[in-house]
């Protein structure tokens, strides 16, 4: 460019804003392809029902979802055969199973993050630490610090069992340490596996064929921080955050730990519970952007995935163009519905639209997840990507 350098246009945050300032991912080793499920599903709980079988086709091609990962494997349950039983107590051998791989995943999204990053490890100061997939004290946090080489001054958080919205409450939580704590760099994981809820077939709970056709394992981590240095390298910034219940709505995801592992059941009036709420919710995250022209359409969307039923009915409701939720879908359909992980995914994918769109891209958007309360979680998220 005859020796002129070409100025970078990446919007600067706002000072004492926490940022994101990179982002990393993982996954267990075993990939299960959607077309491949039900004949192993059925073969690993040695069900011959055909009535099971042909539900769990059906589910299989309405969830969207084509590849998700699996800690789950043919070792382990040659290992552990009874987690095949119906009936069977098996907590304990769940929890052995679970406990280890969440920190393994976790340790390998944290690695990839901190490496993106580019800072030394010992500059993080705080840690929250997000899954609904293990128990134990000590938590999962301190195996993870520990494994990480963290100092033993590292301020910990942990969040457990909050479900599909844990990964934007642990945003929320993340941008209150940075933004109070200046100087402080905040490491986000969220690491989640479906061993705990994993059971043979049983018609009497036809949620468990959902979740065997929808959910998945992983892990992600992101570092935020507030007042990004020169070497350090911010894409989104976390403007303003919100948590709000439903009354009267907290039996419509209901989550129960026995000695078989964690049972759920889920209410089929989910998807209408937020879309009758959705845009009020929405419109209050949307008031802190000091823009009262601004629609729907005028941003970008970063929606947890619970389900394609929940994404068409937000989509229907705000009148938002098919695009919108375009990220969403793509990480439904490649990792399936992995809890409080996913919002994680859509980020990164919604980092790289809004790169592709260059000048085009919108400033301003949302995150949002739903779960267990009903809860809302919602970000308004301000876009620092450079085109």
């Amino acid at each position: 460019m005859n020796g002129v350098e070409k100025l970078s246009t990446r919007r600067v945050a706002n000072p004492g804003k926490a940022t994101v300032l990179a982002l990393g991912k993982a996954f267990p080793s075993q990939v299960v392809p959607q077309e491949n499920l039900v004949e192993g599903f059925l073969r690993d709980t040695k069900c011959d029902d055909a009535y099971i079988k042909e539900k769990l086709e059906h589910l299989c091609k309405t969830t969207t979802v084509k590849t998700r990962y699996t800690v789950l494997s043919r070792e382990i349950l040659d290992k552990y055969p009874e987690l095949t039983t119906e009936g069977s107590p098996t907590i304990k051998q769940r929890l052995e199973i679970a406990n280890e791989a969440v920190v393994e995943m976790a340790l390998e999204a944290s690695l990839g993050c901190i490496k993106e990053w580019g800072r030394p490890v010992e500059d993080i100061t705080h840690i929250v630490y997000v899954s609904s997939s293990e128990i134990r004290l000590p938590g999962g946090d301190l195996y993870l610090s520990a494994k990480l080489g963290l100092r033993n001054d590292v301020n910990r958080v942990m969040l457990y069992f909050l479900g599909c919205y844990g990964g934007v409450t642990g945003l929320r939580v993340a941008k209150d340490i940075a933004e109070n704590n200046p100087g402080s760099r905040v490491l986000l994981t969220t690491s989640e596996t479906t061993i705990l809820g994993f059971r043979p077939p049983n018609k009497a709970r036809p949620y468990d064929l959902v979740g065997a056709a929808l959910f998945g394992d992983g892990a992600a981590a992101v570092i935020i921080g507030a007042n990004p240095k020169e070497c350090e390298a911010p894409f989104m910034e976390l403007h303003y955050a919100v948590q709000q219940f439903l009354p009267g709505t907290q039996n419509v995801i209901d989550g129960r730990l026995s000695e078989e592992g964690i049972n759920f059941k889920l209410g089929r009036d989910l998807p209408q519970k937020i879309e009758e709420n959705i845009e009020e919710f929405c419109k209050k995250l949307m008031g802190k952007a000091g823009d009262e022209s601004m629609e729907f359409n005028d941003m970008f969307w970063a929606v947890h995935p619970g389900g394609p039923a929940i994404l068409n009915r937000l989509e229907t409701k705000l009148k938002l163009e098919r695009e919108k939720l375009e990220s969403s879908r793509r990480a439904l359909v490649n990792y399936g519905n992995v809890s409080s992980n996913t919002i994680l995914y859509v980020m990164e994918y919604m980092r790289d639209e809004l790169k592709k769109k260059g000048e085009a891209a919108q400033e301003w958007g949302l995150g949002l997840a739903f779960g267990p309360g009903i809860t809302f979680e919602g970000l308004l998220i301000r876009s620092l990507t450079s085109p």
